[in-house]
């Protein structure tokens, strides 16, 4: 999943505001039910639509997160609807729980293959990339048919590419030599 910018940099202050306020978990949650409020369609068109009075969205978030200690947050989703980034909530949640992750001691990897896999299939992932770098991993699964068979893991900057696709391309390098 590529990020935008400015989901980055958002979800980068959301993380240093929660941490610095000791709400980590508490928007941790609060994330992850934002997220799911917001994967119904209509739910992210009421609060993108130019229809709907600012008024009426700031009632909705009050009523979405109404307890004091989510008022940094739900000024944080006002901020993004005055600003017209809204529909970037969801990478906003996503860069979020990324630096959890992280501050936890916990890697992301991003992992393709060209169909989805099991839940077991990826306790082994998840267990071969914990050995090879001795740290807990958070598996986020892509399926991305072009890489034909294999696994592509994508932890950080690191690429690990056992991909068919990228087996054949130096094949071919091998042989045209």
């Amino acid at each position: 999943m590529a990020v935008a910018g400015a989901a980055k940099r958002y979800g980068q202050a959301a993380f240093d505001v929660a941490k610095e306020h000791g709400l980590i978990d508490q928007w941790e949650s609060d994330f992850g039910m934002i997220s799911e409020i917001l994967g119904d369609e209509g739910m992210m068109e009421y609060f993108q639509s130019p229809a709907v009075p600012r008024s009426s969205k700031v009632a909705a978030l009050t009523d979405i997160l109404p307890n004091e200690n989510q008022v940094l947050l739900r000024n944080l989703l006002l901020l993004l609807l005055e600003r017209r980034r809204f529909h970037e909530v969801h990478d906003v949640a996503a860069v979020f729980q990324e630096l959890v992750l992280q501050e936890r001691g916990i890697l992301v990897a991003r992992v393709s293959t060209a169909i989805e896999l099991t839940e077991d299939e990826m306790g082994l992932v998840r267990d071969r990339l914990s050995t090879i770098l001795g740290k807990q991993i958070e598996i986020l699964p892509q399926v991305n048919p072009e890489i034909i068979g294999g696994i592509v893991a994508q932890i950080g900057d690191d690429l690990f590419d056992g991909s068919v696709r990228t087996q054949l391309a130096l094949l071919k390098r091998r042989l045209a030599t």
